[in-house]
């Protein structure tokens, strides 16, 4: 009888350990897919700030249609880009036109000085942290996940439930280079 119990408690035991692992994937695969959402989230929310952003800017530098045209088409870029890819890489096509506008910005003293015109920096301000802060989420989640692809146990599991390794969110070589300060 007792022989019965040890027998039906490893079973019990080997029952449990497939179920933690197998909602361990799960549950971190679902927080990879929340935190790239959020990552969409951010983005979107930058791009609706750009039109509102370039109306208030159009008036002042007018001659200077060329940057408008270029942070707009960024823009549409963005939003029209399919995958993690092609997002990182609009949004670094978009973030140095914007660049180049407020280079621009800084040149028209009533610009710098319109309400409008500052607040809308600010949101683009903090929203800019809000996808720094996504993206190391995201970065953090796939670690975790990864981390459990390639334990002891969890490389077994992995196996069985087919899951594999995911892949960083990564910076385009462009991003990486050293910004050259000059006075």
């Amino acid at each position: 009888m007792d022989l019965t119990w040890i027998i039906i408690g490893i079973v019990a035991l080997v029952v449990i350990i497939f179920f933690y692992y197998y909602n361990r994937f799960s549950v971190l695969s679902n927080r990879i897919d929340g935190s790239l959402s959020q990552i969409d989230v951010q983005l979107k929310r930058r791009a609706d700030l750009i039109p509102n952003l370039v109306e208030s800017v159009k008036g002042y530098v007018k001659h200077e249609k060329s940057v408008i045209t270029e942070v707009t088409n960024a823009r549409k870029a963005l939003m029209g880009a399919k995958g993690i890819e092609g997002k990182v890489k609009a949004d670094g096509i978009l973030e140095s036109a914007l660049g180049r506008l407020f280079a621009i910005a800084e040149a028209y003293p009533d610009l710098k000085a319109n309400t409008t015109f500052i607040e809308l920096q600010k949101e683009l301000s903090t929203t800019e942290d809000r996808v720094a802060y996504a993206r190391q989420h995201y970065n953090d989640s796939i670690l975790e996940y990864n981390t459990l692809c390639t334990t002891l146990l969890g490389k077994f599991f992995a196996g069985i439930y087919g899951r594999v390794k995911k892949e960083y969110l990564k910076i385009a070589e462009s991003e990486k280079k050293n910004v050259k300060v000059e006075f």
